[in-house]
């Protein structure tokens, strides 16, 4: 079978591997559908995270179940699923405390998960899913194809966003500044606004990108950065800042910007994935009384809640998707995202 395979910085290759079986019991084969590159794969690919060695990579797709082990129960052949970015058992204390990217016997794809061996990258024909009754999320049947995009971003993207909006607060009535318009950044716009937001504030300074954030909820667009872009949020508000800021890149620059955006007393709800040496200034965090809040998603327990309104219609984060290719053109999929010229890139087998 055909998987993504990383060899070193913008070396990207679709190689012929040997496809995955059932090993643990507690394990299922999946089909895969629809997979995607993630803004996180691109630290890989720009040589910011080192590849060592060449591995598989990929962490978000959608498919059907191919066949499971005998100690799975929850899932069955036929099911359509969802993979969030990470493996977990959905058992252990911290996934019952809604932590489930700490579990205790989960782990990553691309990587070992404890107890159950390696675990496949998701950018591939057919993934071998660890600890599958906890991992993966069944939707109910019969699942259209123009449903696909939407259902994939349930898998990280949307529920990314949706956990920078829950960390940071966000209530009715609030002014929100979302800080980042990548895809994750979109859909934080989307949770926003689904929890109530009156005023979101999208930091973009890309047409396209733009167009979509005020289709998914923003009322003002601000392109300036630094103090300029402080300036601007704080004249959409009163001179006092935003309530809620949602950061969704992981730079030094981005968290900077959305600590200085936000008014005395508020929070920030931080997801982007720290790249680039974040960091928190204690004493103006002090003396303003602004609250940092947020990490890496526990997307998992957030599909059941994001599920029906994504199959409704109510909330359309598949847009973010604007860009599909096969399989067999992974490596311009990542040239595409990495240059932006794609917003998120969609992959078919």
């Amino acid at each position: 079978m055909l998987a993504t395979v990383i060899h070193a910085a913008r070396d990207i290759r679709l190689e012929d591997v040997p496809r995955p079986q059932l090993s643990t019991g507690r394990d299922a084969i999946v089909r895969v559908v629809a997979s995607c590159v993630c803004g996180s794969d691109l630290w890989p690919y720009r040589g910011v995270t080192p590849t060592k060695a060449p591995h598989r990579i990929g962490h978000e797709f959608v498919g059907v179940v191919d066949s499971v082990g005998e100690q799975v129960s929850a899932v069955k052949p036929g099911d359509f699923v969802i993979a969030p970015f990470y493996v977990c058992d959905g058992t252990c204390v911290n996934c019952r405390n809604g932590v489930s990217t700490s579990c205790l016997n989960g782990g990553w794809w691309g990587g070992e998960v404890r107890e159950e061996g390696f675990a496949d990258g998701g950018q591939g024909e057919y993934v071998r899913v660890p600890l599958a009754d906890g991992t993966l999320a069944v939707v109910p049947g019969p699942v259209a194809d123009e449903e696909i995009p939407g259902l994939l971003t349930l898998s990280d993207v949307m529920g990314t966003g949706h956990h920078a909006a829950v960390s940071a607060g966000v209530e009715a009535g609030d002014t929100v500044a979302v800080v980042g318009d990548g895809a994750v950044g979109l859909c934080a716009i989307i949770a926003a606004k689904r929890l109530g937001a009156a005023t979101i504030i999208a930091m973009s300074r890309h047409p396209q990108r733009q167009a979509l954030a005020r289709e998914f909820g923003a009322s003002h667009v601000v392109e300036a950065r630094g103090d300029e872009g402080v300036a601007a949020v704080q004249a959409l508000t009163g001179g006092i800042g935003a309530d809620r800021v949602l950061e969704c890149v992981g730079t030094r620059e981005s968290m900077d910007q959305a600590l200085r955006s936000t008014r005395p007393g508020g929070m920030v709800g931080y997801v982007g994935v720290p790249n680039g040496g974040p960091e928190l200034p204690v004493r103006p965090m002090f003396n303003r009384n602004v609250g940092v809040n947020g990490g890496v998603a526990p997307v998992r327990g957030y599909v059941e809640e994001l599920l029906p309104d994504v199959r409704s219609g109510a909330i359309r984060p598949g847009l973010v998707f604007d860009l599909e290719l096969p399989l067999t053109a992974v490596a311009e999929a990542y040239a595409a995202m990495d240059e932006r010229r794609a917003t998120k890139v969609m992959l078919r087998p």
